[in-house]
């Protein structure tokens, strides 16, 4: 009995017919040779579907972490058109991303022009014979400059003495009507907000006669006194910005019989402490109604650093001054302002400013 034959192993010819279909690559010598089976006991001739040649293995790409399935492939970005943006932000860093405070670098002088932006009227200023922002500056706007000078140096020594909050809340009055008090306490806010540092804020606190807003040819709207009246009100929410660099304006607001009862109650302290906090650099303006007709202006002087009181020259008695004054006793800074002052001939005005510096003049 013979001894059987060692089995042979297949060679590398004989296994690569197994796997490959040569007939098929005979028959059509243009096409490509199907792919392998990926597997060395594969059957040959069956009737299978031919596979397609496996792709080289492309070198390591990292990218962002994602939940991708095992055996799918990462699935491609849809094609864009040129010029078309990106449909999501979540490439981009998030400290390169708006963030919520942004709108208030946004909506500044830089960039006026917002829906909540409101625009003064210059030319009603111009015609009511006012401080126009951006005019060149005349007699009545060197004249301010010093008022709001006293009024600066009055609020630095406050904050030196501790007073940070008082030093930043200014009350405008005056003893009677028709003395000016409305006109000085807009010059005075569009005065001090051509300040680099200081951003102001104007509150209408006359509740007996608003009549800043109209002064700058804007619209009424709910304000202070709304706040006042509803706790759930945000009284922040309720000024309107202008287009005035460094300005806002706080309304009125809805007047009621208990007006005084308004301003005198816990709340009137919390809603100025919200009005300070909300800006550091912010001064607070406050047009009150005259202290010998109304008693708001006495409330509002618990609250203020300083006051200014209006008194109309050739008008206004020392008698009624003095009364005034004595109403406001609450506050220890009180400076007057003589207005609708006569010109006099000799006597310091700035009336030569429009030639001084200029070409050819003195």
């Amino acid at each position: 009995m013979k001894n059987p034959k060692p089995r042979r192993e297949p060679s590398l010819l004989e296994r690569a017919a197994n796997v490959y279909d040569f007939r098929t690559y005979f028959r059509d010598p243009g096409s490509e040779a199907p792919a392998p089976q990926g597997v060395e006991d594969a059957p040959a001739a069956e009737a299978v579907p031919v596979p397609q040649p496996a792709p080289e293995p492309a070198p390591p790409v990292w990218t962002p972490p994602a939940v991708i399935a095992p055996d799918e492939p990462e699935p491609a970005p849809p094609a864009m058109a040129p010029g078309e943006a990106p449909a999501s932000l979540s490439g981009i860093p998030a400290e390169f991303l708006a963030q919520p405070g942004d709108e208030e670098f946004l909506a500044s002088e830089y960039n006026p022009g917002f829906s909540d932006i409101a625009m003064v009227d210059r030319a009603m200023l111009a015609e009511n014979g006012m401080i126009v922002p951006g005019a060149p500056i005349g007699p009545l706007a060197e004249e301010f400059r010093l008022v709001k000078r006293q009024l600066i140096t009055t609020s630095q020594r406050l904050v030196e003495g501790g007073d940070d909050d008082k030093a930043r809340v200014i009350l405008i009055c005056s003893a009677r009507p028709q003395d000016g008090k409305t006109f000085c306490s807009v010059n005075l806010a569009l005065s001090l907000a051509a300040e680099r540092d200081t951003e102001v804020l104007l509150v209408d606190a006359d509740v007996a006669k608003p009549d800043v807003l109209a002064r700058l040819g804007l619209v009424e709207g709910q304000g202070l006194l709304d706040a006042l009246d509803d706790s759930s009100i945000d009284v922040e929410s309720l000024v309107i910005r202008t287009d005035v660099p460094h300005l806002s304006v706080l309304p009125c607001g809805t007047r009621k019989a208990s007006d005084t009862e308004l301003l005198a109650s816990a709340r009137t302290r919390a809603v100025v402490q919200r009005l300070l906090s909300a800006n550091p650099r912010r001064l607070v303006i406050f047009d009150s109604p005259p202290a010998l007709v109304a008693s708001p202006a006495s409330v509002l002087a618990m609250l203020a650093g300083q006051v200014m009181m209006v008194v109309r020259a050739d008008r206004t008695p020392e008698s009624e001054v003095s009364a005034a004054v004595a109403l406001l006793d609450a506050c220890e800074n009180i400076q007057l302002v003589l207005n609708s002052v006569a010109f006099v001939p000799g006597s310091r005005r700035f009336g030569f400013y429009g030639t001084y510096g200029k070409d050819g003049a003195l």
